[in-house]
């Protein structure tokens, strides 16, 4: 248990050092490899730690370096190992956790505001260079357990010591849901009218009128209106930065001057403009519009919705068919509709770690009973009706060799991984370059770090 709060705080850690002045005066506690773990880095850790704990886990300073260590020793050999992470994927991950952090916090400008960066672009940039470091560690240990497995005898001896040493887990209340989904899509009238008013905006440009000015008046992206970046539609970007992959296509482009024709987005329809081509860097600015969906188109969604649940209800037809003929969500339309966790990749839900927003509208549910059509969007990507059925609920309880033995398998596999992770860490601290400042000489560490 103390292991897994540790790694859920690992990113949050890495949130907080990098959006620091990392130069400072500052003691170097130690170096792996070609990777620098500062003293406030361990100081910053605890603090997360306590934090995301209520203090509730005692740590020690020697600990807390010891995990550090372990990460960056694996994300060292990931460079060693030439092991490869897709700038797609690092995007996927910025995006999601940017998304978890605004659920968590309220507003994107609560969570800059909070980590203390400058603004959203900033925080993006560094949310890709530690996911990418996260997504390379990754990487290497599934590298170092990918042909780890184990045996039936191997899942019954695991529990059956458990079970000597009253230690059995205790397992949270958990849920399957499935979904029917009703995606919101502008009418072709209204993007038609949306790709002209860029073209027009275009031409206005082209024939001497300010892009910044028009870019204030008319954007759709918040920061036009603001003093950071993205005032006057006006980004800074690299091919490494967290944009999406549209913008970066169309950035990278372009001439240097040359004005895009309207391209399409998660978030809408855009012109971009190259301003100044600086190296690996470029000046753009960009103007979104995005398409408006009526009043009346949502409430037909809704109330299409609301008559097949209406259906369903009477036992008109099955939940599995109204998937099958109503639900647009590629994801879970040729799957009943179930809904995969994409922490576990099963189709169960822990209640007590779920969006708090779904957890209000499931919570209270019986397995078979359905929500009412509720308003959802992804940014970036949709807008929705959605309602949710409950397939099945397990309350709170004690292990269960029969009813739990999936979870169990799970749990003895990720203990022999663990444990050859272990033995991988200590094989490796003798052939890389490790140095432990003076002050932490004392630590009892768990491996060899000190080489002694």
């Amino acid at each position: 248990m103390k292991q897994n709060i540790i790694a859920v705080a690992f990113l949050l850690f890495f949130i907080g050092i990098n959006a620091q002045e990392r130069i400072k005066v500052d003691g170097v506690a130690v170096v792996v490899g070609k990777n620098i773990v500062l003293d406030s880095d361990i100081d910053k850790f605890k603090k997360e730690l306590q934090q995301r704990t209520e203090g509730k886990i005692d740590i020690t300073n020697c600990e807390i370096l010891e995990e550090i260590m372990t990460q960056k020793l694996i994300a060292h050999h990931a460079v060693v190992d030439s092991i490869v992470a897709p700038d797609a994927d690092i995007n996927s991950e910025v995006e999601r956790n940017i998304a978890y952090f605004t659920q968590q916090l309220g507003t994107i400008e609560k969570v800059v505001s909070m980590y203390g960066f400058n603004d959203e672009e900033d925080l993006r940039k560094e949310l890709f260079d530690i996911q990418k470091e996260q997504l390379l560690i990754q990487k290497e240990r599934a590298s170092i357990t990918e042909k780890i497995d184990v045996t039936p005898e191997e899942v019954r001896t695991y529990f059956k010591n458990l079970e000597k040493d009253n230690n059995l887990p205790e397992f949270s209340a958990e849920i399957e849901m499935a979904q029917i989904v009703r995606t919101l899509k502008p009418s072709e009238e209204e993007t038609n009218r949306v790709i002209e008013k860029l073209k027009e905006i275009k031409k206005e440009i082209e024939d001497g009128y300010s892009f910044r000015l028009k870019a204030i008046i008319s954007s759709d992206d918040p920061s036009a209106a603001g003093n950071g970046p993205g005032a006057g539609g006006k980004y800074t970007l690299t091919r490494e930065s967290g944009f999406i992959k549209e913008f970066k296509e169309v950035a990278f482009s372009l001439d240097e001057g040359e004005i895009s024709e309207p391209f399409e987005s998660g978030f809408g329809y855009h012109i971009l403009q190259v301003e100044k081509i600086k190296g690996q860097e470029r000046d753009v600015r960009h103007i979104l519009i995005q398409p408006k969906i009526s009043q009346e188109e949502l409430d037909a969604a809704k109330a299409e919705l609301e008559k097949v649940r209406e259906q369903i209800l009477k036992g008109e037809i099955t939940f599995e068919e109204a998937v099958v003929k109503y639900s647009d969500d590629k994801e879970t339309r040729l799957n009943k509709g179930l809904i995969l966790n994409p922490q576990t990749n099963d189709t169960h839900f822990d209640l007590t770690r779920m969006d708090p927003n779904l957890y209000a509208r499931v919570s209270n549910l019986k397995a078979g009973e359905i929500t009412e059509p509720y308003y959802d969007e992804i940014r970036g990507e949709s807008k929705m009706f959605k309602m949710i059925l409950l397939k099945s609920k397990t309350d709170a309880h004690t292990a269960d060799f029969t009813k739990d033995y999936e979870k169990i398998q799970e749990l003895t596999l990720q203990k022999k991984q663990e444990e050859t992770i272990e033995k991988w860490v200590e094989e490796k601290i003798q052939d890389t370059y490790i140095k432990i400042n003076k002050d932490f000489k004392t630590c009892n560490f768990k491996h060899n770090w000190k080489k002694e």
